[in-house]
């Protein structure tokens, strides 16, 4: 656990030091919003366009910036370091811990640049749209972490994280933007449990799956 909690904070500290990511996510979701002010303009999309919008950037903007999770290791050539320092497990779960506050505070950016610009998007029902980020930034952020360090190991970095990302995550999105429609229509509760049950069981097996497959990746 104290092996964790210093690689979060090693990222924490090299990120604050650099604002690479961040930098890079606050701009892109700035420039999105306002290109998607200007398109819709006097139109009145349904609620599903604007869940799916929503969705769209945050899924773009995370893959601006989680993308260097492990690509700055191999950069810096810390990799080494890390491998020898620290097991492959402590490892991923201090960069999943990094990526998961990195995207809570962007998704939070995100949601109310997204409400004070585009105020037709109103919700209805605030408790299930508020899961709906959680679950969902959980999701993104443990499913990310374990991509990106596949892709940190190629040659097209860059070009190949979102080619690689949008198949595994297109069901996690499915299931987010149906759930932000229902919560900005004001649906109840009981019509949003079968993607909240989704969200979690889609959360659940990705990190089992990264936690079993991480030691062959980060040795390799």
């Amino acid at each position: 656990m104290n092996s964790t909690i210093a690689i979060f904070l090693k990222d924490i500290r090299s990120e604050l030091r650099t604002r690479y990511a961040l930098n890079s996510l606050v701009m892109f979701v700035i420039t999105t919003i306002s290109i998607v002010i200007f398109a819709i303009q006097a139109e009145s999309p349904g609620s599903l366009i604007y869940a799916g919008i929503l969705w769209i950037i945050i899924f773009f903007a995370s893959m601006s910036g989680l993308s260097r999770t492990f690509v700055s290791e191999e950069e810096r050539g810390t990799t080494l370091l890390l491998q020898l320092s620290a097991k492959p497990s402590t490892v991923l779960y201090g960069k999943m811990a990094f990526n998961i506050v990195l995207l809570l505070g962007l998704n939070l950016f995100t949601t109310i640049l997204f409400f004070l610009f585009v105020p037709e998007f109103t919700l209805r029902r605030p408790d299930i749209f508020f899961l709906v980020i959680i679950f969902g930034t959980l999701a993104l952020a443990v499913t990310s972490t374990m991509l990106a360090a596949i892709v940190a190991k190629a040659n097209t970095k860059g070009t190949l994280y979102p080619v690689l990302s949008f198949p595994v995550l297109l069901p996690m999105f499915i299931t987010v933007i149906d759930a932000t429609k229902l919560a900005v229509e004001g649906a109840p509760f009981s019509e949003t449990l079968g993607n909240f049950q989704m969200l979690i069981s889609y959360l659940i097996a990705t990190f089992i799956a990264s936690s079993l497959l991480f030691d062959v990746i980060w040795k390799d």
